[in-house]
């Protein structure tokens, strides 16, 4: 498989788009991917709430 197959997202487009979409770190994203996994909807929701945090 190619590294640019948009079905399977390499890590650095996972943190980019947790950044992206959640506004939280590159370095809270790599922390949740490494918690989490790689499931999109637990990691949207965790940083989400990490996001909201004052």
């Amino acid at each position: 498989m190619a590294d640019d197959d948009p079905i399977h997202p390499t890590l650095d487009e996972f943190v980019q788009r947790l950044v992206n979409e959640t506004g939280i770190s590159e370095a809270q994203a790599l922390e949740l991917i490494y918690l989490v996994g790689l499931r999109w909807s637990s990691l949207a929701r965790e940083a989400k709430a990490i996001g909201s945090q004052p």
